[in-house]
């Protein structure tokens, strides 16, 4: 039984959450609520007042032998005192004998509404292009199995993503689309697997007063990979107080499928959808950030009990001086 339960926790973990597939392109998580929304949309390139520099280092299912792994490093800015900026990412997502490695290359506009400098109303567009190397490690396979070849298979592809995002005061909203084009990877005999294209729609709203502690953000982000035809949603709270040293921020993360899975326990067909929570803690001291992430994914039927750290390091450089009038974290 207990074989049969990790059997159906590792399909659960494959269709509903990309941990586990080596197809799905940067993988996406809760980076973007640890100060990091260029990560997920590439229309936030140059959009902060400072240059930012962003790592993460992240395990899943903490006990295990070989668990999954993220490891990111990004950059973004602006060309200088223009409207433009630019960015760029690497990354290495590995999955026991699947695994990837990615490199992006940004550009984004940022077009101004308002007539002064002081009042944010800006509309950006952002375009992403890179290069996607997969590899599927056969050595440690059974060499008399037919389908399998000698050594490893590796393939390279290239993929793009586009989005804008639209910054009113203290409102925000990002639309971005992942992986436009189709890729085969190493997997060219699965279809399923070919269109990797995802949407994503992101709203939040910071609530600030004036002589008050702390400052509540509450946002949304919406998911949809059109291949699999499976969606998602975040319910997220972010928590801010400004301190003599910087910012002291953390909150919390739900996330839920819209979609479901029957399996049997017992005499009984039951069925679960994806549910995990994150809790996350940041703070931002002078041009250094720290961030630490923890998710717990809270099915019936999981894959192990451990959950998923992630720690987030992060510099500020060639800042600008602070212009808006409005609490707004992520511009500033």
């Amino acid at each position: 039984m207990k074989f049969t339960r990790i059997c159906l926790a590792t399909i659960m973990v494959l269709l509903f959450t990309g941990f586990g597939t080596a197809q799905e392109g940067l993988s996406i998580y809760s980076d973007y609520l640890t100060d990091n929304y260029y990560l997920l949309h590439p229309s936030m390139a140059g959009a902060a007042n400072c240059s930012q520099v962003r790592l993460t280092g992240r395990r899943n299912w903490i006990g295990e032998e070989n668990s999954p792994g993220l490891y990111t490093a990004a950059y973004n800015g602006r060309i200088g005192n223009s409207q433009s900026g630019i960015g760029a990412i690497v990354y290495n997502d590995k999955n026991g004998f699947s695994s990837q490695t990615g490199g992006y290359v940004t550009y984004a506009h940022h077009l101004m509404f308002s007539s002064s400098e002081a009042d944010l109303n800006q509309l950006s567009l952002g375009l992403s292009a890179g290069i996607i190397q997969y590899r599927l490690d056969q050595t440690r396979f059974d060499p008399n199995d037919p389908l399998v070849g000698p050594g490893s298979i590796s393939e390279g592809e290239f993929n793009m993503d586009i989005g804008f995002s639209y910054n009113l005061y203290n409102f925000y909203t990002h639309v971005t689309v992942k992986n436009l084009l189709k890729n085969s990877g190493i997997n060219n005999d699965l279809q399923v697997v070919n269109n990797l294209r995802n949407y994503l729609v992101s709203v939040g709203y910071v609530f600030d007063r004036p002589g008050k502690t702390f400052s509540y953000e509450p946002s949304v982000l919406f998911s949809h990979r059109e291949g699999v035809e499976q969606s998602s949603i975040d319910f997220n709270l972010k928590v801010y107080s400004d301190m003599n040293f910087g910012k002291l921020w953390g909150g919390l993360s739900y996330r839920r499928s819209f979609d479901s899975i029957d399996f049997v326990e017992g005499s009984e067909i039951r069925s679960q959808s994806l549910n995990y929570v994150t809790p996350f803690i940041g703070v931002n001291f002078g041009k250094y950030m720290f961030a630490y992430t923890y998710s717990y994914q809270s099915n019936p039927v999981t894959f192990n009990n451990g959950g998923f750290h992630q720690i987030t390091l992060g510099i500020d450089f060639s800042c600008r001086a602070k212009k808006y009038a409005c609490y707004c974290p992520w511009v500033e």
